[in-house]
């Protein structure tokens, strides 16, 4: 195996994020601070809302978690979301004291299927929670329609779909709440981190609270030279927030945003001209009138097809050098979920055919010209030479 080993997913870090780290460090602020505060700001501008309706967290799971608590959803109720997604999304749902339905999704998108979530839906379902999967937009309009007739809530989950739009929307800004990720592979990386917005000012001021141990006063607040101010317990809340040591990570690559996804497009479109021709699944374009955020792009290894096992076309690439990704294992092939809810794979057929064949290539906008050829020959030559 070369020496020369392409990371998936590396993050781009450049001379702005390792200057504002250095400065926080100096500061001698590191926790939840002043560039928390300008990092929520800055976030929901972009997303087109004021800044008093965005949270910064410690990770999307805790955005999703704390957002449905926040929200009042009744304990026990259903939220129906799908089986293509990391685990996060369903053991959000479980701790947040709710039962996570599957949905299966479109065989074409991804994305789940609205009309397997109208028929999951049930007297005791509460929420739908869609996943706007490798940055492409769910079918917004109709999730919206359903969950109107039904009376449910809906809760994005946007950990792929930072720069993802939909009808001139942005993704997060359809349902009541939008959660994001700033894990290190995504679109914007902190390392760890996430957000949440929602539409409804209230319910982000008591995510804010539920996010640190319920007080009322977070410790910039408590601590800042404006003197000291004592805090209250008002809600069981927990240890969600963003330190401003990440957030000085993540103001310079949202800054940069629209750069990067415009160096993925670049590096998407590549790809999908240097395999056209090989025996493998490629990703549908994006609809019309929507924005893929391009954050996987995803190949399926059809053994039948293309020759070889999905599991070997790893072990291959990872031999070539290239650090891939698999995105993901449908949520019913996992033992816990077997165990305790009775899930087979076989009841989501489409999301367990696309957990069996899928493959993540690296599209980071840290790549190289080099880099992205060493990719493409990399694919070609495990394919081409069987």
């Amino acid at each position: 195996m070369t020496t020369d080993f392409i990371t998936f997913g590396a993050p781009q870090i450049q001379d702005a994020e390792i200057e504002e780290v250095e400065a926080c460090l100096r500061s001698g602020w590191l926790g939840t601070g002043p560039r928390v505060a300008r990092f929520e700001s800055d976030f929901a501008r972009y997303k087109g809302l004021a800044s008093t309706h965005a949270a910064a967290l410690n990770s999307c799971t805790a955005a999703l978690h704390v957002g449905m608590v926040a929200a009042n959803l009744e304990p026990g109720s259903e939220v129906i979301t799908t089986p293509l997604t990391f685990c996060a999304t369903a053991n959000a749902i479980i701790h947040a004291g709710l039962t996570p339905v599957l949905a299966d999704v479109d065989p074409v998108t991804q994305c789940i299927d609205p009309a397997a979530i109208e028929a999951a839906i049930t007297p005791r379902t509460s929420a739908i929670l869609p996943v706007h999967f490798a940055g492409r937009p769910c079918d917004m309009d109709r999730i919206i329609q359903i969950a109107g007739r039904h009376g449910l809530m809906v809760i994005e989950d946007c950990a792929h779909a930072i720069e993802t739009e939909y009808r001139g929307r942005k993704a997060g800004t359809f349902g009541d709440i939008g959660c994001f990720s700033f894990y290190s592979t995504k679109n914007v990386a902190t390392g760890e981190g996430g957000m949440i917005i929602a539409s409804d000012e209230a319910l982000i001021s008591r995510a804010k609270v539920l996010a640190l141990h319920g007080m009322s006063k977070d410790a910039w607040h408590r601590f800042s030279d404006s003197g000291y101010r004592h805090y209250q317990v008002v809600e069981f809340g927990f240890k969600y927030n963003m330190m401003d040591l990440q957030a000085a990570i993540g103001l310079h690559q949202l800054a940069r945003v629209e750069r990067s996804w415009a160096r993925r497009e670049v590096i998407w479109r590549r790809y999908n001209e240097a395999f056209a021709d090989l025996p493998l699944g490629l990703p549908a374009p994006p609809e019309e009138g929507t924005r893929h955020a391009h954050h996987l792009y995803t190949v399926m290894i059809d053994e039948e097809r293309a020759g070889i096992t999905r599991d070997d076309f790893l072990d291959a690439m990872t031999a070539c050098g290239v650090g891939i990704g698999v995105h993901y294992v449908s949520l019913p092939e996992h033992p816990v979920y077997q165990q305790h809810f009775g899930w087979t794979p076989e009841r989501w057929p489409h999301a367990a055919r696309i957990g069996h064949q899928t493959v993540s290539l690296p599209i980071s906008p840290k790549l190289s010209e080099h880099d992205v050829e060493r990719v493409i020959e990399a694919v070609r030559s495990v394919i081409t030479s069987l």
